[in-house]
């Protein structure tokens, strides 16, 4: 099931709280998300799907961290971002138990 968080003290949809805004989510360049999505356990296309709609939400600009362990991802989220506009910053990052993490930036 995919859960989303947003940084901060406001619940995501899943109703739970983040409060590790102050700390640095990791990934190219030091960016900070202003939102996660854990999409662990969805397979193509419904990371993209599920990443395409929490775009929408966010600002221009804003940073999204998107973890899934669908190995289609190494090649769907960096397609999506080319074609709709949006900013994949850096490499996925490899989590310990094989999961990809993305960071992507919000495009106008």
């Amino acid at each position: 099931m995919a859960e989303i968080r947003q940084s901060g003290n406001h619940a995501g949809a899943t109703g739970k709280t983040d409060m590790s805004h102050d700390q640095d989510e990791g990934g190219a360049a030091g960016e900070t998300a202003a939102a996660e999505l854990d999409a662990s356990g969805l397979l193509c296309p419904l990371p993209v799907l599920k990443l395409r709609k929490r775009l929408q939400a966010l600002s221009c600009g804003a940073v999204i961290r998107m973890r899934t362990d669908d190995p289609a991802a190494r090649i769907d989220v960096p397609h999506f971002c080319a074609e709709q506009g949006h900013a994949l910053l850096g490499e996925p990052e490899e989590t310990p138990d094989g999961a990809l993490a993305f960071l992507v930036r919000k495009g106008g």
